[in-house]
């Protein structure tokens, strides 16, 4: 059974030239312009690299500060001892225990975005793997999220900071913007978390690393991007 194209959805593939890879710039503006959810819809960015992720030197991971944050309240839960909580809370954390949260994740509770925890810690979380895993949350020291930091973690997290990783099939998904934003703070965005990903190349890549770029909001059309990075 064919799905019924939208008078809206038509209206913006019509936007996309085919034949056109656009300029990282051009991209960000024109997403905004085929973006009319009426809510404040989410800019993704999607970059396939010509990685095997299955190759531990191939598994692209990295951390990026978004010039200006990624528009979304994220929730953090800061799993710390009771002399870590006052920094927690200064830091602005929406939830600060230890015990209790462990117990609450170990039933199935898992309304956060991010979990920031201690080295010391990080035993206790691992039989909860499992609960975590899967939805992204385990803390993990190359993402800056276990740390002794604890103020600095969240407040980097809450001004913009993201993870991100290749998936199985040699993906990066990233979530890097609100369709409320201006053109400009997309793609400022869009080219600081690419700028990343070529940073970390590994060498024992061949041929291209970055196969292709496509942008699109919650509810458009993917708009292909130039790979010229």
């Amino acid at each position: 059974m064919s799905r019924r194209i939208t008078k809206k959805r038509k209206e913006a593939i019509s936007k996309i030239d085919p034949n056109l890879y656009y300029s990282l710039s051009d991209a960000s503006k024109l997403v905004k312009e085929i973006t009319n959810s009426n809510f404040d819809s989410t800019i993704d960015i999607a970059v396939r690299l010509g990685v095997d992720p299955k190759k531990s030197n191939e598994m692209i991971r990295g951390v990026v500060s978004l010039p200006h944050g990624t528009g979304k309240k994220l929730r953090v839960l800061a799993l710390v001892t009771p002399e870590k909580e006052n920094e927690a809370k200064e830091a602005g954390a929406d939830y600060i225990g230890l015990d209790e949260y462990l117990q609450k994740i170990k039933d199935g509770w898992t309304d956060v975005d991010v979990i920031i925890t201690m080295p010391s810690i990080m035993g206790k979380l691992g039989p909860l793997g499992r609960v975590l895993g899967p939805r992204g949350l385990m803390p993990n020291p190359k993402t800056g999220t276990v740390t002794m930091d604890i103020k600095k973690a969240i407040i980097d997290i809450k001004a913009g900071k993201i993870d991100f990783k290749v998936d199985k099939s040699g993906i990066i998904h990233a979530a890097i913007a609100k369709s409320s934003f201006t053109a400009e703070k997309i793609y400022d965005n869009a080219h600081e978390l690419v700028r990343e990903i070529v940073k970390l190349k590994p060498s024992s890549t061949k041929g291209a690393y970055i196969k292709s770029v496509y942008m699109s909001s919650t509810m458009s059309p993917s708009v292909p991007v130039e790979v010229n990075f």
